[in-house]
């Protein structure tokens, strides 16, 4: 009998290569107890799933994996896959158990996996036979409207604490006369917080080496840059890891 991930048609026919995943849940194990805020429940859940994918990343080489993404809802987990030199996306779908955690839901749908591409191997006695018909076994998908590939992000390189001390927001950093801006954040601060007019040296010393900082910055602005989706784990093959959700993309500007 064929594993249940691929029995599962009536699921597979349902289900859309995106996010229909429940919000304020755990990105990590779905729970929405104890989150508040949070993106995790806990480090140590994070650190789980993260091990889990990790460990596995060679089950994706053998994939010819350029990128994927793994997410999941209460019903199932699901490993999207875009080998190299392909235009559709391969889409392994595994029912959630009872019980058990998505980390603990891949390890049982990787092993199931490899060990189908290890028994076409033997039976063919070739490598790219064993790894294509694992991908016949998979959903395809159109890249059109499902993405393993997210958009790359830049991030202003301005350390948090300095936009703090002139009480200036990220989003002001884009402004057209940004020089002006943080210029007159930091007279604002100055009447607040200056020694000669009651303020604290050590707090105006802070507010003066932000400001020094900003400036420079609108002279010569530098970004950090970042790839990765708000509501699943991303893996670049040419890091061979799994980087983790990033909520924050959301409010960033795409490149």
């Amino acid at each position: 009998m064929r594993p249940s991930f691929f029995m599962k048609s009536s699921i597979q026919k349902k289900t859309p290569c995106s996010d229909h995943r429940i919000k304020r849940r755990c990105l990590s194990c779905g729970t929405d107890e104890n989150l508040g805020r949070r993106k995790y429940c806990s480090i140590e859940c994070r650190q789980k799933l993260r091990y889990a994918l990790n460990l596995r990343t060679g089950l994706l080489k053998t994939l010819n994996t350029r990128y994927a993404t793994f997410y999941f809802t209460d019903m199932m987990i699901v490993m999207d896959v875009l080998p190299y030199n392909s235009k559709e996306i391969f889409s392994f779908i595994y029912p959630r158990s009872i019980g058990k955690k998505p980390a603990e839901d891949y390890c049982i749908m990787s092993d199931i996996l490899g060990n189908l591409w290890w028994a076409e191997k033997k039976r063919t006695n070739r490598n790219y036979l064993a790894t294509r018909f694992m991908l016949e076994k998979a959903r395809r998908n159109d890249p059109a409207f499902c993405s393993v590939m997210p958009p790359e992000i830049k991030i202003p390189a301005v350390k948090k604490a300095s936009l703090m001390y002139l009480k200036l927001d990220k989003s002001d950093l884009s402004s057209p006369e940004l020089e002006k801006t943080i210029k007159s954040a930091f007279r604002l601060q100055v009447k607040k917080h200056h020694p000669d007019l009651g303020g604290k040296t050590d707090t105006f010393r802070r507010i003066h080496r932000a400001y020094l900082e900003l400036i420079n910055w609108a002279e010569n602005p530098s970004y950090l840059k970042r790839r990765g989706f708000p509501d699943k784990w991303f893996y670049d093959s040419n890091k061979n890891k799994w980087l983790q959700p990033a909520p924050y993309l959301k409010k960033q500007a795409i490149l």
